[in-house]
């Protein structure tokens, strides 16, 4: 019997770019440095679309239109991940070496984008539940830094390490570099 060709890494091409090839899962302290990165980038995208929305609706006082504004976020925040994630990775993952790719190791399309956008707010869900059943702030920050420790150490069960709400998109976190020159 023949023997069979070695297995190789899911190869992902972008036109005229050299070709790049895909890791393995990132481990998952690289995963939640990159996590916690990510949240600090996002205070810039905040106070731009916080200062647009105030500037626009004419807003002088931060409690008006505060679940308009949160509402905005939502939208800003999902536009912002499902572009860069369409592009492969966001300027956190680009530093961190990660990249976001189908289960065949291809760019992801903006739908399965938007897909994970919405499956990665399992991660605030409790904390967003309790805080408007009227938890006081303290036990929701608390809340919050212990849900995403579990929803994290979860991944360890996944048969590839990956987030769950990855899996629920179809989608893979690689470790991705380009080649050294």
């Amino acid at each position: 019997m023949p023997a069979s060709p070695p297995a190789r890494a899911p190869q992902l091409d972008t036109p005229g770019a050299p070709p790049h090839t895909l890791g393995t899962t990132p481990n998952l302290w690289r995963r939640m440095a990159c996590w916690l990165y990510e949240g600090m980038l996002m205070f810039g995208v905040v106070f731009i679309a916080g200062y647009l929305f105030g500037t626009l609706s004419q807003t002088r006082n931060a409690m008006d239109n505060r679940h308009a504004l949160q509402a905005f976020l939502f939208v800003i925040f999902g536009i912002y991940f499902t572009w860069f994630w369409a592009k492969g990775q966001t300027l956190a993952q680009k530093t961190w070496h990660i990249r976001v790719v189908d289960k065949a190791g291809q760019p992801i399309t903006q739908p399965r984008a938007l897909l994970r956008y919405a499956l990665s707010w399992v991660w605030f869900l409790p904390p967003l539940a309790a805080y408007s059943l009227g938890v006081s702030a303290v036990e929701v920050l608390v809340l919050t830094f212990g849900w995403v420790a579990i929803w994290a150490i979860l991944s360890r069960f996944h048969p590839e390490r990956q987030f769950w709400h990855d899996a629920m998109a179809g989608t893979r976190l690689v470790h991705f570099e380009l080649p050294k020159k």
